[in-house]
């Protein structure tokens, strides 16, 4: 089948085209590089042996998506592209908004004009708000503490009805908790432009001396340390995740967690790369971040149960596959 994956050259997207094509799927990626570099499309065909079609598009851009649509017959879209920082979506909300959910309207209308009839979509556990934890599928969403958040709420909203209007429309919901790590190869990774909104990725810049400290924002949250609790996947587990969601996809929208059903704090984390890589990094608490909840992690039964799929890589293989790709990052 042929997979259309939009921002699969970012970081969980790249890691989602080389399991597809490692499970027998032909893709075909549409990225702007607004916060990827093309090069990734080079290290996934390293990988896989296999060739990729890439596209550098918006696909915000109704014109664009819909030339892409009629080139290549789809049998599918995985749809990551978007914004994706929950602290500059504070920042700059309008940009978050037009970005996420016109992203998602495009692709969805092109889907129903040329027959595409399964969408994998990218959303967060974001989308929760500052519920129980753990989080399941079939809780109310309270109103989320950011406008990231809103859009995810607002698209997984909108591909719900289209799913119902639609009954031959197959949409998985997957709400992310926080991938980090990387290929064991090293080849691929986080690698954002600037200075990362994501904790690993500062980690790791800060172990290489490119950044000298780390700032952890609030130590006085109602967790066992005070810092913010998050449930780290690694990222190879939610490509896996997203393969088997497109394996099992069924009629109508569906919601599934995929995460590790664990929490870790911030301190717990920066503790695990320091005895998995034996390097020391250097942290000084600073105010909470706006947006940020204390703890948020899943209850990932409903994954297990209808797809078989779980989490199977540990928080030590997370660091130190993301510290092994982060002194990679040269020849990226």
């Amino acid at each position: 089948m042929n997979i259309l994956v939009t921002g699969g050259t970012g970081y969980i997207g790249s890691h989602t085209c080389v399991a597809l094509l490692e499970a027998g799927y032909n893709i075909i990626v549409a990225d702007n590089l607004c916060n990827s570099r093309v090069e990734a499309i080079d290290k996934i065909q390293q990988i896989t042996n296999e060739d990729v079609t890439f596209y550098q598009i918006d696909v915000i851009e109704e014109k664009s998506v819909e030339t892409l649509f009629s080139k290549h017959k789809l049998d599918g879209v995985i749809h990551f592209a978007g914004l994706k920082a929950v602290g500059e979506s504070v920042k700059i909300p309008i940009s978050y908004y037009y970005n996420n959910i016109v992203s998602t309207m495009v692709l969805a209308k092109a889907c129903q004009k040329f027959g595409v009839k399964r969408f994998v979509f990218s959303s967060s556990a974001t989308v929760y708000g500052d519920n129980t934890v753990p989080f399941v599928e079939t809780m109310d969403l309270l109103p989320t503490t950011n406008p990231y958040g809103e859009t995810k709420a607002m698209s997984e909203k909108i591909l719900t009805d289209i799913a119902k209007a639609n009954p031959e429309f197959s949409v998985a919901l997957l709400r992310y908790f926080n991938p980090v790590g990387a290929h064991a190869n090293g080849l691929i990774g986080e690698a954002p432009n600037g200075i990362p909104n994501n904790l690993m990725p500062y980690v790791t810049q800060v172990a290489k001396g490119k950044l000298d400290k780390l700032r952890v924002f609030g130590n006085d949250y109602p967790t066992t340390d005070g810092t913010g609790v998050r449930d780290y996947i690694h990222v190879l587990d939610l490509a896996e995740g997203h393969v088997a969601a497109l394996d099992n996809l069924k009629e109508g929208a569906h919601i599934y967690n995929l995460g590790t059903g664990k929490g870790t704090s911030v301190l717990e984390l920066v503790k695990a790369f320091e005895d998995a890589n034996g390097i020391e990094v250097p942290y000084e608490i600073v105010d909470r971040r706006p947006g940020d909840v204390a703890s948020c992690y899943a209850d990932v039964s409903k994954a297990k149960k209808e797809f078989g799929w779980t989490a199977k890589r540990d928080i030590i293989a997370m660091c130190r596959d993301a510290w092994r790709f982060e002194k990679n990052l040269k020849s990226y």
